[in-house]
């Protein structure tokens, strides 16, 4: 069954920084245009979930399950469970039996639709970023627990962001695997208002973060979170 990967954050020293953005930039291109894609047009809902070895749809109502596991797409079903290679947004959709492309209206997708181009998935890389998931989804659990009686939503992996995170009242949480502005992996805070001023928690115009240099377990993240409300008075 997919569900939650080992809790370990380490990030495997021999993975070059640009392989690991090259890869992060791919598994982002194929949550939207393949799996976020599929679920919208099943749907109507367009987020994601963790899963064992990367990220996955929750159940279609065909009873199909989608995932992203090292550098293959799954496809779950009543039949049985088929493998495909990575290879082009077009080549996996083809053989899959699926139509590639994120169908919007109003808001473009954040990553271009080049459905011809090469997917460049590292394993070491895709597996790495697998585990940061894996440790994002134990921790975020954990505070959401910790947090029921603010009716916090469940963790949930936004394609647009490519982030899996929670809210709990005005206060958002998460785990991301990199981006433009933090190449790193990193957890973050972020309050709906802003970070408060004149505090040195807080080191970004969102809130706050911490890369996974900084955090290596469930435990280092829920104290962040957990530090993140004690500067915002929680």
């Amino acid at each position: 069954m997919l569900g939650m990967g080992p809790a370990t954050a380490d990030p495997p020293p021999f993975i070059a920084p640009d392989v690991l953005i090259a890869t992060r930039q791919t598994l982002h291109r194929v949550a939207e245009h393949l799996l976020a894609a599929t679920r919208k047009r099943a749907t109507g809902e367009i987020t994601l979930v963790q899963g064992s070895g990367g990220f996955r749809t929750p159940e279609l109502p065909d009873g199909t399950v989608l995932a992203v596991v090292g550098t293959e797409l799954v496809v779950l079903g009543r039949s049985g469970e088929r493998r495909i290679p990575l290879t082009s947004l077009a080549e996996v959709a083809g053989d899959a039996g699926l139509e590639a492309g994120f169908p919007w209206t109003k808001h473009a997708p954040a990553t271009p639709f080049e459905p011809d181009a090469a997917l460049a998935v590292d394993a070491s890389a895709a597996s790495a970023l697998a585990a940061w998931f894996a440790t994002g989804q134990q921790a975020l659990a954990a505070l959401a627990a910790e947090l029921a009686d603010e009716g916090p939503s469940a963790p949930q992996l936004f394609p647009e962001h490519f982030d899996l995170g929670v809210t709990a009242g005005t206060v958002n949480y998460g785990f991301s695997p990199g981006d433009e502005a933090i190449a790193a992996p990193y957890a973050y805070v972020g309050p709906h208002e802003g970070p408060p001023a004149g505090d040195e928690f807080w080191n970004a115009p969102f809130g706050a973060y911490r890369t996974w240099l900084d955090l290596r377990s469930v435990g280092e993240a829920l104290e962040f979170f957990r530090a993140g409300r004690s500067a915002l008075g929680m």
